[in-house]
């Protein structure tokens, strides 16, 4: 587990940017946190590495979107989902293929439904404001491979503490 914080929307955008610069596609993030956490901001970083200039906006109410820039980006939002045959209904496997980088706000209600190789990011507000603590887990040989590497693209973001 790997925690990380920042201390506006700019800096958690900037912190998934550098996240992005080193995907290679088949990557899957699964984002959770309250509303206001900053999942989209991270998304916005995200793409931003991944050359997509299209606005990137919370997919609430379509619940997908496909941004096209260096690689594919699937952006879901499974908030509104009661039962999770609904995300199979989505077409989610089609969506996870190895050319795209995907990532899925709210996604722990619908983990059953998922490969077991992901990177969990948890996004909670902190003591001010803009102020965000983000905790990495890695699920799966994938991401587990790639955490050293993480640690190092998080570092600017990382506390001597962890905390």
């Amino acid at each position: 587990m790997i925690v990380a914080h920042t201390s506006s929307t700019a800096e958690t955008a900037a912190l998934a940017a550098a996240i992005g610069a080193s995907m290679r596609g088949g990557e899957l993030f699964v984002l959770s946190g309250d509303l206001g956490a900053g999942k989209t901001a991270f998304a916005k970083g995200l793409g931003a590495a991944l050359d997509i200039s299209d606005p990137i906006t919370s997919p609430t109410f379509t619940l997908v979107r496909e941004y096209f820039g260096r690689l594919k980006m699937n952006h879901l939002d499974v908030y509104r989902l009661v039962d999770i045959t609904e995300a199979l209904d989505l077409g989610l496997a089609e969506l996870l293929d190895d050319e795209a980088v995907t990532l899925i706000e709210w996604g722990e209600s619908i983990v059953a439904a998922l490969p077991a190789d992901y990177l969990e990011v948890r996004l909670e507000l902190g003591e001010g404001d803009d102020d965000r603590r983000l905790t990495f887990r890695t699920i799966g040989p994938r991401w587990s491979s790639r955490e050293p590497g993480l640690t190092r693209i998080l570092g600017p973001w990382l506390r001597e503490n962890g905390q």
